[in-house]
This record gives structure tokens, C-alpha cells and sequence, in this order.
């Protein structure tokens, strides 16, 4: 599944993430790097690599099932009047070096290759932080650069025809458990309710963990939150909710992601009290 091209991320000495650089996936799965297994201080899992639901959730990273019309998500693409269709049309997200690599951190440059076609340049930042005894936050920054000389435009399944499919941009496959966790903002509960909203933060409490997810930017609170937790648990960021993402030619996209993983179950003054530290510079 992986190869041992990857790094381990550590928090006060203990590790709490490993990062694949050059994973071995079958192209059907957009192979790109990826987070897995990272866990809370006290060891606890909270994510899935290519799980039976769905072979190409790969933990944490970013994916996008339509970029100028090429999948890097991975599985079947989303064709209106089609519906999902297998398509031979899935790109690579292609480590090419750091700039930085410390226990704590690292920042990488990747290309998004289809069909032979360099279609982004990232730049990827990724921070671990102690905030307490029983938490820590992963601060989690893509850039990407349209290097051709047209715009691009990136899409989703919603953007395609398939309403509530708002997915693509940073994604967490969390851990799937007997029972679904639970998922609350400041003001709402519930899948139904947060789904496609927009909240300051957003937490996912599992049996004996909770992950809070928020945008560290002002464009990144924009977009609307993806979550799953009936089907699978899941969380990500909407890069292309209502239309189609455009980035113009030598333009980039910034979107930051801090998520605090803490042990326990949090209730909302907890959840929002940690992210305020986490994301407060």
C-alpha cells in the first residue's frame, strides 16, 4: 500500500502523525501523499486509510475529483445526466522535495500530473503544536499555482450536477467506529445541520476522541464544510460549492485547515476554547 518514503511528525517527542510521501496506489486512486495513521497524544487512531466504503479516502491530505476535468480524488467521477462513471481520467499528486522537514513540520512542493500534463504546482506546510496535556492541532496549508497560460477551473460533484456532493479541497478520513460520531459548530448539531454550512469551527467526537476543525484564513472560512458521519466519517473543506472554482494563469489558491486532536470527548466550550488557542497567533 505505502512505500517507506515517509516522515513522522512528533509533538513534544511523541509521535502523532506519519506522512507518505510517495505512496504505491493503482491509478484508479489518485495516488498522492498523505496523513495516516495520525493519532492523539495518548495513541488513539483518528484516521483510515482506504477503507472498504471507500478505497481512495487516504487519511489526511488534499484531494480534488475535478480539476480542469481531471479526477485527483480518486474512484468514479461524477458525469451530470451520467452520474458516477469510471472514467480514465485520474491524475497523480507527485512529491517533488521539501523545503523544510523538522520533527514538528515540514513544507513540500508537489505537482498535480494528468495525462501527462503538469495541471498544479502546491506548496504544502504542515505544523504540529501541543496546546495541553491531552491535545495538540495540525496546521495544515496548501497553495496551489495554475502554471499553464489559460485559467483552470475546479470543480466538484455538486458544481456538476449532484446536489449536496460539495466535496474537494482538504479532506479527514476519521476513524469509523461501532456508532457515528458525533458532529456540532458553536450553534448547530447534527449532520443535516452543519453540512454545507459555514461555522468558525466545527467538531467531530468520537468515542474516546474529537477532532475540531477551522479555517485560518479569511477566504478559507468561506467555503463551506463537507461532513459525513451516517456513512462514513469525514470532514473536509469545500474548494467549489456553489460554481466552479477559477484560477487564473500563474495565480494561486491558499486555503488553511488548523484541526485540534484531542483525547476525550469535548463538549462545545472545550472544542471552542482549544481552536481559539490553536488558531490565536
Amino acid at each position: 500500500m505505502t512505500s517507506d518514503d515517509s516522515t513522522v511528525l512528533r509533538v513534544a517527542g511523541r509521535p502523532v502523525g506519519r506522512y507518505v510521501t510517495r505512496p504505491e496506489l493503482p491509478a484508479r486512486l489518485s495516488p498522492r501523499p498523505f496523513l495516516h495513521p495520525v493519532t492523539t497524544l495518548s495513541g488513539t487512531s483518528v484516521t483510515e486509510l482506504s477503507p472498504a466504503d471507500h478505497p481512495h479516502h487516504l487519511g489526511v491530505g488534499v484531494a480534488v475529483p475535478d480539476a480542469g476535468g481531471h479526477n485527483f480524488w480518486g474512484g468514479r467521477t461524477f458525469v451530470r445526466d451520467r452520474g458516477p462513471t469510471e472514467l480514465d481520467n485520474h491524475g497523480a499528486q507527485r512529491h517533488t522535495g521539501f523545503q523544510l522537514r523538522d520533527p514538528d513540520g515540514f513544507v513540500e512542493e508537489l505537482r498535480w500530473v494528468a495525462a501527462g500534463t503538469e495541471v498544479l504546482r502546491e506548496r504544502r506546510t504542515v505544523a504540529a503544536t501541543a496546546l495541553t496535556g491531552t491535545a495538540w492541532a495540525l496546521d495544515f496549508t496548501f497553495a496551489l499555482t495554475n502554471p499553464a497560460a489559460a485559467p483552470l477551473t475546479i470543480g466538484s460533484p455538486a458544481t456538476n450536477g449532484r446536489p449536496g456532493a460539495a466535496y474537494g479541497g482538504f479532506f479527514w478520513r476519521a476513524r469509523k467506529e461501532a456508532s457515528a460520531p458525533d458532529v456540532f459548530t458553536a450553534d448547530a448539531e447534527g449532520e443535516q445541520a452543519v453540512h454545507e454550512a459555514r461555522a468558525d469551527w466545527l467538531a467531530l467526537a468520537g468515542t474516546s476522541w474529537t477532532l475540531v476543525f477551522a479555517g485560518a484564513t479569511d477566504a478559507t472560512r468561506r467555503d463551506p464544510w463537507f461532513v459525513r458521519t451516517a456513512e462514513y466519517p469525514g470532514v473536509g473543506s469545500s474548494l467549489a460549492h456553489a460554481e466552479r472554482l477559477t484560477v487564473p494563469p500563474g495565480e494561486t489558491v491558499v486555503r488553511r485547515i488548523v484541526t485540534v486532536v484531542a483525547d476525550g470527548r469535548l463538549d462545545r466550550a472545550e472544542a471552542a476554547a482549544l481552536i481559539r488557542k490553536a488558531v490565536t497567533p
